[in-house]
């Protein structure tokens, strides 16, 4: 708008000064033509977004535009530097630690700031991501695969993302350039090794489910068994109790009786001794009688007997 402005202006005073003679006019026409074209020339416009490197004949100024329009002498260049986000993804061929091969998807999103715009143009230049970044990419992807066996690659997808990220942002920090994000998308194995990892999944399924099995057999058969050793105990318990009443039986038994012949022979005299050997004798006489001097008499009642 400006520039228009100023064009009017010139050509305004350009008619005046000609007098409205043709070949003042055309005269005037043809100067401001030719500085409206310089102007035009001197303009620069920087998208938002990016950043302007200016250059000067080949050589690298030491300030840069940001977005918006500059006025830059006619023999200066600028040079625009994307500092948004910007997302790549690449098929990488890979092997793993045990020679398997595995293509991977691979996805970064990088980004350069406006500070380091001027020194990313100035050492690399503006294919900065087929110089710098993608070779970057495919050596990190490489290298962290190749630490992996086939087997772990798949359950260890995580771990090795971070690893890529890792190292793949260490590379790139020396050229200024920020690694935002990385993500693996994909991982394709041949048909030979997918379908061993199959067979293998199923073979330890299997293996799973039958140990399962195994493990409840041993779990039912130990209870079982408990419940035999608690029978068993039970029924120990209860002889041993059952023999332990009847032995308190019996010593409660022989403790009466003994204490019952206590009290009897407690009661007893000499002359109820007699009367109850009296009372219970048939009338025979004993058939052996000893004497204290050690005689020893043979049917002692006969001789009784006959001396009566």
């Amino acid at each position: 708008m400006f520039l228009l402005i100023l064009a009017a202006i010139v050509l305004i005073g350009g008619l005046i000064a000609a007098k409205a003679t043709k070949k003042g006019f055309i005269g005037a026409v043809a100067v401001v033509l030719c500085i409206v074209f310089v102007l035009l020339a001197t303009v620069r416009s920087v998208p938002a977004g990016h950043t302007g490197v200016v250059t000067s004949f080949g050589k690298v100024e030491n300030y840069t535009l940001d977005s918006g329009a500059h006025l830059v002498e006619p023999w200066k260049k600028v040079v625009l530097m994307d500092n948004r986000v910007q997302k790549q993804s690449l098929v990488l061929p890979c092997f793993s630690k045990d020679i398997q091969e595995v293509n991977i998807v691979y996805t970064v999103n990088y980004q350069i700031s406006k500070s380091d715009a001027m020194t990313l143009y100035s050492t690399v230049g503006v294919n900065y991501y087929d110089t710098v970044i993608s070779p970057n990419i495919a050596e990190s992807v490489k290298v962290a695969t190749a630490r992996y066996t086939a087997e772990d690659l798949v359950g260890m997808r995580d771990s090795l993302a971070l690893e890529v990220e890792t190292i793949l942002r260490e590379k790139l920090r020396g050229y200024n350039i920020e690694v935002v994000g990385t993500s693996i998308e994909n991982m394709d194995f041949t048909d030979v090794f997918t379908n061993a990892v199959e067979a293998k999944q199923v073979a330890q399924q299997n293996k799973l489910r039958a140990q399962t099995e195994a493990e409840q057999k041993v779990i039912e058969a130990n209870a079982a068994a408990e419940i035999k050793k608690v029978e068993a105990d039970a029924k120990a318990y209860e002889v041993r109790a059952n023999a332990d009443a009847e032995a308190y039986e019996l010593l409660a038994k022989a403790e009466a009786e003994a204490e019952a012949n206590v009290k009897i022979a407690e009661s007893l005299t000499d002359p109820l001794i007699d009367y109850t050997y009296a009372n219970s004798w048939n009338g025979e006489l004993p058939r052996i009688i000893s004497g204290s001097d050690g005689a020893v008499i043979v049917n002692a009642g006969d001789l009784i007997r006959g001396k009566e």
